[in-house]
């Protein structure tokens, strides 16, 4: 009898040892099944000219130095780009009041009360800028930024170039066509906007 009892208890912890490693296993087998699953929904293929492109999704707090960087870009390229033109003028300053605040708005009213735009038109002037860099720091929120540039103002006989610093603050709003990379730009003010060299044009 007391063979019989120990065989059996043998046998019943040797199961219950057998049926926990089971549980295991299919635990773990469940956890990798739902983690390969979240992996390949996380790839989009692009089909471009004919060849598919494997991309991949993240979380927005791994691209916000990225996409802060080329918002800055984006708002000072529309905001600084001119032609003699008054309705590429209008285009280019509505989609870049578009990424910022009342602080962009106030600045792009003084300049046209000054005559700074009537000017460009009737002077034939172009003016086109170049940004050097754009440092963000996503350590505080809002994000503050400077950005370093340089503009050409292109007139018919010369070319000014001039040096442009401007810093602000980035506040995350909703992305729309308007502002795809859901930031504003606020308290944005110009460092130093001063000529640097005057080239003739041949």
């Amino acid at each position: 009898m007391k063979n019989i009892d120990t065989a059996f208890r043998y046998v019943r912890g040797f199961t219950m040892l057998v049926i926990a490693g089971c549980i295991v296993i299919c635990c773990y087998a469940l956890y990798k099944s739902f983690e390969a699953v979240a992996l390949t929904q996380e790839k989009v293929y692009i089909l471009a000219n004919g060849k598919a492109l494997e991309a991949f999704s993240s979380d927005r707090k791994d691209n916000v130095p990225v996409e802060a960087k080329d918002h800055v870009k984006t708002f000072h390229t529309f905001f600084f780009t001119l032609d003699p033109d008054d309705k590429v003028i209008k285009e280019n300053i509505t989609k870049a009041l578009y990424l910022a605040d009342d602080s962009a708005k106030r600045i792009y009213d003084d300049l046209k009360e000054n005559g700074y735009y009537s000017g460009i038109i009737s002077g034939n002037i172009s003016q086109t800028i170049r940004i050097d860099s754009v440092s963000v720091s996503v350590k505080e929120y809002p994000y503050y930024f400077r950005c370093y540039a340089r503009q050409d103002i292109i007139r018919t006989t010369s070319i000014l170039k001039r040096n442009l610093i401007t810093e602000g603050t980035l506040r995350n709003v909703s992305r729309s066509d308007n502002n795809p990379h859901g930031f504003l730009i606020e308290r944005w003010v110009t460092l130093e906007n001063k000529d640097i060299g005057v080239e003739n044009r041949k």
